[in-house]
């Protein structure tokens, strides 16, 4: 368990979680060693001269002082080191997150980090601030007090070890057969979780449909098996719960009979008896609270597994010796890309040369997006190259290819902040003046004049409280501020009305002015002005050439033509 939360936190944290665990077991320790004192007190308690149980009595005290301290020093390192590998380990995760492909990110993964990084992050680090202390003890006070046991009484106290092996066996068995629950009980707990988002984002459908009285038997189903997961995993923990206790009253029963046989015989005094009962019966204490801390243990475990595993996902890898390139051209050389089972582009070559237009065009699913994520270096490609400035993408560090190129997407996600904060992510050293410039381009001076608390007025999480017309003008008003010298356009107005798709198309392009630019589009007017044009099939290039040419031609790209103006009439 600490092995595995020192992989996850990384070996900067090893030294105080190191010493944290050693405070930990001098504290349980001189718990067990304290325990010992009894013996003389009780012997002198009970002896001819109970005066003599007063220096006995004052070394007792002294040691439970000592161990209070000790116990405070060590309730307050585990608290300190884990708030200091929580703080580490968002840190770490975040970091993480960051490096990895865009493409890592599918909806059932978002969900699994979202918990993680949540709740998870919170169940794990607790580790070291709440249980690691209650584990410790449960397992080295017993054992101190049994060694005080055999030191006291030999006999006595291989009676009371002979209950070790015992619950060692049952602690392993207890855990190997929770293991297959447990992980039922997470994945139905998931399934669930994402049961009841689904419920909640299905509400105007399911308004819409008359259907506000009836249950949604797919969050009905999931919330069923997930009782009964939970259910099973309560009955795979109950015969390891059963047993521990069965067997530490079993030793209990077995030192009082030996005890109380040994006294009879008078082997040992009533004083001795005495005090090995009650070491025995702190002993059996802390072994009865195993059960508890360890599902809890293992609850931590899981997590700490499933961390391990996002942590151990393999980033894109960075240049060891990263080239900066001096031109903003940009290059796809025999370019394949694969996701899963399915080729989504498949070797494609072309080239953009530095201040001129490429509009990329064919129908959904053709490959548009992930042409302009593969520029971007969101994915690398399974074969050939993309190159930027003549430089691989490969060979360029995150930090300076992302500081070369703006991306506005179809679907702009706004954090919940201000507009200005919005819009500053672009340039957050920038001005004020430069940031109204920006909006002003943008057209977004308008939207801030109009909303209730101007540049503070706040957008929502997502930008909710914006229309779509409004988060797209934050997000151009975000890539000018950046003023990269590359843009990536991914069907920026694909999905405004009229109004908002005039006001974000000059916009676009200001945007586009003097820059290289790359935009998955189907709009006449955005298309048309592009220096040339290539059209896309099931990830392969079909056409290239001039918006002219490519008509003159009367192949795929005239027959989008077409049909664009057509639609465009009946509109």
């Amino acid at each position: 368990m600490i092995r595995m939360l020192l992989r996850v936190l990384g070996h900067e944290h090893a030294r105080p979680m190191r010493r944290t665990v050693a405070l930990m077991t001098a504290t349980a320790t001189a718990e067990g060693l304290s325990y010992a004192l009894l013996v003389p007190v009780l012997r002198a308690l009970f002896g001819g001269d109970p005066a003599a149980a007063r220096p006995w009595l004052i070394a007792f005290g002294a040691a439970i002082a000592v161990y209070a301290a000790l116990r405070y020093l060590s309730d307050l390192s585990g608290m300190r080191v884990g708030t200091t590998l929580l703080r580490g380990m968002y840190h770490r995760l975040g970091d993480h997150l960051a490096r990895l492909p865009i493409g890592w990110y599918s909806p059932g993964r978002v969900g699994e980090v979202s918990v993680l990084a949540s709740r998870g992050l919170l169940e794990a680090m607790g580790v070291a601030a709440h249980l690691l202390a209650p584990f410790v003890s449960a397992l080295v006070t017993p054992l101190t007090i049994v060694a005080v046991m055999l030191a006291s009484d030999w006999r006595l106290g291989l009676a009371a070890l002979a209950a070790a092996p015992v619950v060692a066996a049952i602690q392993i068995w207890t855990a190997r057969s929770a293991t297959a629950a447990d992980a039922e009980r997470h994945r139905r707990d998931h399934e669930a979780a994402g049961r009841v988002i689904e419920y909640l984002q299905a509400q105007p459908v399911l308004r819409a449909g008359g259907r506000t009285g009836e249950r949604f038997e797919l969050l009905d189903g999931s919330l069923r098996e997930l009782q009964r997961a939970s259910r099973r995993t309560v009955l795979s923990a109950l015969p390891g719960v059963l047993g521990l206790t069965l067997t530490v009253q079993a030793m209990f029963t077995l030192v009082l009979a030996l005890g109380a046989h040994l006294a009879l015989g008078g082997d040992i005094g009533a004083a001795e008896l005495l005090a090995i009962l009650v070491l025995a019966a702190r002993c059996a204490d802390p072994l009865l609270s195993l059960s508890d801390i360890a599902g809890k243990l293992r609850g931590a475990r899981s997590v700490l597994a499933r961390l391990d595993t996002v942590l151990r996902t393999e980033p894109l890898p960075e240049a060891r010796e990263p080239i900066r390139p001096a031109r903003h051209d940009l290059e796809l050389d025999s370019v394949t890309f694969r996701h899963g089972d399915r080729t989504v582009i498949d070797d494609v070559s072309l080239s953009v040369p530095q201040g001129q237009r490429l509009a990329v065009v064919g129908p959904s699913g053709a490959g548009k997006s992930t042409l302009l994520q593969l520029l971007a270096r969101f994915y690398d490609v399974d074969a050939g190259a993309v190159r930027v400035g003549g430089v691989d993408v490969r060979s360029i560090s995150t930090r300076v290819l992302m500081e070369r190129i703006a991306i506005v997407f179809q679907d702009v996600y706004l954090f919940d902040g201000t507009i200005e904060e919005n819009v500053r992510l672009g340039r957050p050293d920038a001005d004020d003046a430069d940031v109204r410039a920006a909006a002003a381009a943008a057209r977004l001076d308008e939207v801030v004049e109009r909303l209730p608390g101007g540049w503070a007025a706040n957008v929502g999480e997502g930008g909710a409280l914006l229309s779509g017309g409004e988060r797209q003008r934050v997000s151009i008003a975000r890539a000018l501020l950046k003023n990269a010298p590359i843009v990536l356009l991914d069907e920026v107005t694909s999905a405004l009305d009229p109004v908002n798709e005039a006001a974000v198309h000059e916009g676009v392009e200001r945007l586009m002015a003097g820059r290289t630019v790359v935009m998955a589009a189907h709009r006449l007017r955005t298309v048309r002005r592009a220096d040339r044009i290539v059209f896309l099939d099931g990830g392969r290039l079909v056409e290239e050439g001039g918006h002219d040419e490519l008509l003159r031609r009367g192949g795929r790209y005239a027959d989008f033509w077409e049909a664009s103006l057509t639609h465009a009439a009946r509109g």
